[in-house]
């Protein structure tokens, strides 16, 4: 239990050093990284039907 409560204590005092990005830069950059993600997923989308059509066509001839 000692081993424990020691490295709680550790970590919190590591934490205590850890400079945090301010609220906006966080709320900004969340901001980013989900219209990327968003990006992505219609880009591989498009490409998803276009080959899913092209191979339907290619294996009904």
């Amino acid at each position: 239990m000692q081993k424990i409560i020691e490295y709680i204590k550790e970590a919190k005092s590591e934490l205590a050093h850890v400079s945090w990005p301010s609220r906006r830069k966080a709320v900004v950059s969340t901001i980013i990284v989900i219209v990327i993600s968003l990006a992505t997923a219609i880009y591989l989308g498009i490409f998803d039907t276009l080959f899913t059509t092209l191979i339907k066509n290619f294996i009904t001839r």
